[in-house]
């Protein structure tokens, strides 16, 4: 629960805005909308959708918003002041800014005077007055304003005296909300916290003059809030520091994406903000969302999901030691700092040569096997697990491969068919390759033989379109499921061409994602193996869910 000694603080996401300036991320304007959508849910207070009138996209988005708002998040257009020298109501980006229809404005103006003198080529006196215009324009025609101060920790260093008047211009024309950006990434924990503690103070003696109730006190004192880069892998840092500080609105970007390292990291300011701080950010509901959250967006930008990311991160509780797995089972507190349930995460032993007899078991008990250490096959599964990876197998990395080793160890595995031979075959013209290649498979099913050809647009395409087509009349299901991801990876380099080769293959049906793995010094040999696994296994999946239902 939020106390007086651990107030709100507002959630003011930039994923959308600053978080699209990440190298390598680009979204539709549909992409902006489900990201805007699934934020909303999340709870996020507030939600900068862009620039409207800097490219026609981010014009769309607010124009759609319109016609389909949010439920309980306000969107918020940005854009800078004015430029120098020029008349407010004639500017034609804040007229777009208007025309987004959004309730509240984020405006950015500059804090540090060598981008005044060197980048904008004005005067201090008249970026104030840029600043103090813009935002009493845009409170005139009715709307709320937040203060970006660019650049304002490198302004502070360099020119306090001056970056605090910029704060005081805009708190004088208006704005509700002023946020210290350190823009360049470079600043130190302990300098944020010196800096939001000196404006706090500063700006309540300036407008605060006299005693007054705590309901004035609530209107009239200036609200900070901080908006952190991480150049130093420090902005998930710096912004505690700042709400520590006296901070109550924190800006970031889901999965920290933003421009050169990133910005803060909602995902881990969240959850450390709430559980570890007591600060309100979003309800508890909406907390054990965050997981999910994560990966969704990760999913939309096309960018792969950091695994080891705090948190929300594949691996933030997963454990490998045999010791740390050991304790864990006996009580969670020893190896993790929350629950992972609470941001939607969860619990996994991962398996691999350095696995002990209750890695086994404890990853055992996540497929539904209950087995003791008195058990001869858990140890005949450890023993194989150790052989294999040896090898170099990698099952950490391939669970539904762990899977079905196990039922094989038990005497549990299914056979849903066979696979008796394939070939592939790739032609080269002139040097070049063909658009195709060509897979020939003979399956059995069911004591009945079967032989399917396919083209793809590699071998390993090819072979998974022929096993598909062999096995589809038998398992209908088979049409939902599809290969997702696939990895490559060379095990002894020094080898060269003749080097053993690892095949990591992921595969999904829509609703669960799997991987398997493959090994061999032959590379189509070990992405066969791969691919057979992966379709038996969702086979597999399809046969439990159909006998839980009818149970």
């Amino acid at each position: 629960m939020t106390t007086k000694s651990s107030p709100q603080i507002w959630l003011y996401d930039t994923t959308l805005r600053d978080g699209t300036q990440c190298e390598g991320l680009s979204v539709s304007i549909e992409d902006k909308l489900r990201i805007a959508k699934r934020l909303d849910q999340l709870g996020i207070p507030f939600i900068e959708g862009g620039w409207p009138g800097a490219n026609p996209k981010d014009v769309q988005f607010f124009w759609q918003l319109q016609e389909d708002p949010l439920k309980q998040a306000e969107i918020v257009a940005f854009c800078s002041t004015r430029r120098p020298n020029t008349i407010t109501a004639a500017e034609p980006m804040l007229q777009a800014i208007l025309t987004a229809g959004s309730r509240w404005v984020t405006i950015f103006g500059k804090s540090w005077d060598l981008h005044i003198t060197e980048g904008l080529k004005t005067t201090l006196a008249e970026n104030l007055a840029m600043i103090r215009d813009t935002i009493e324009y845009f409170r005139s025609h009715g709307r709320r304003v937040i203060y970006d101060a660019e650049h304002w920790f490198d302004g502070y260093k360099h020119n306090r005296d001056y970056a605090l008047k910029t704060l005081e211009a805009a708190i004088a024309a208006g704005a509700e909300w002023l946020v210290l950006c350190d823009t360049n990434g470079g600043t130190l924990p302990h300098e944020v916290s010196e800096s939001v503690q000196t404006v706090i103070g500063h700006l309540s003696s300036v407008i605060c003059q006299e005693p007054i109730t705590n309901d004035q006190e609530q209107r009239t004192t200036p609200q900070i809030g901080i908006h952190t880069h991480n150049d130093c892998d420090l902005a998930v840092a710096n912004a505690l520091a700042a709400v520590m500080a006296g901070a109550t609105m924190v800006q970031g970007t889901i999965n920290g994406y933003g421009e050169r390292c990133g910005n803060a990291n909602l995902c881990s300011l969240i959850p450390n903000l709430q559980l570890k701080m007591g600060h309100g950010c979003i309800g508890e509901h909406q907390l054990t969302q965050l997981t999910e959250a994560s990966r969704f967006i990760s999913e939309v930008v096309n960018l792969a999901p950091d695994e080891h990311a705090p948190f929300v991160g594949r691996s933030a509780f997963a454990h490998k030691g045999g010791v740390h797995v050991s304790a864990v089972e006996r009580n969670p507190l020893t190896y993790e700092h929350i629950q992972p349930e609470q941001v939607g995460n969860r619990r996994r032993i991962v398996i691999s040569e350095q696995a002990g007899l209750s890695n086994v078991l404890a990853k055992a008990r996540t497929f539904g096997i209950e087995l003791d250490k008195q058990t001869p096959q858990a140890r005949q599964i450890l023993q194989r697990l150790k052989q294999l990876e040896s090898q170099g197998y990698q099952f950490e990395a391939a669970e539904a491969s762990f899977a079905l080793l196990m039922y094989e160890a038990l005497g549990a595995r299914q056979e849903f068919f066979e696979v008796k031979g394939f070939q592939v075959h790739c032609d080269l013209v002139e040097g070049k390759e063909t658009s195709s290649a060509l897979a020939t498979v003979k399956v059995a099913v069911n004591g009945q033989n079967i032989l399917e050809a396919a083209e793809g647009n590699g071998p390993v395409a090819a072979l998974d379109t022929a096993l598909r087509k062999a096995l589809l009349n038998f398992y209908p299901q088979l049409a939902a499921f599809e290969l997702t991801d696939y990895k490559v990876r060379i095990l002894d380099g020094h080898a060269g061409t003749a080097a053993k080769t690892r095949a990591l293959v992921e595969s999904g049906n829509g609703h669960q994602r799997w991987t398997t793995i493959g090994v061999s010094a032959n590379i189509l040999a070990a992405s066969y193996q791969a691919v057979v696994e992966g379709l038996e296994y969702g086979l597999l999946l399809h046969s439990q869910a159909e006998a839980a239902l009818k149970a």
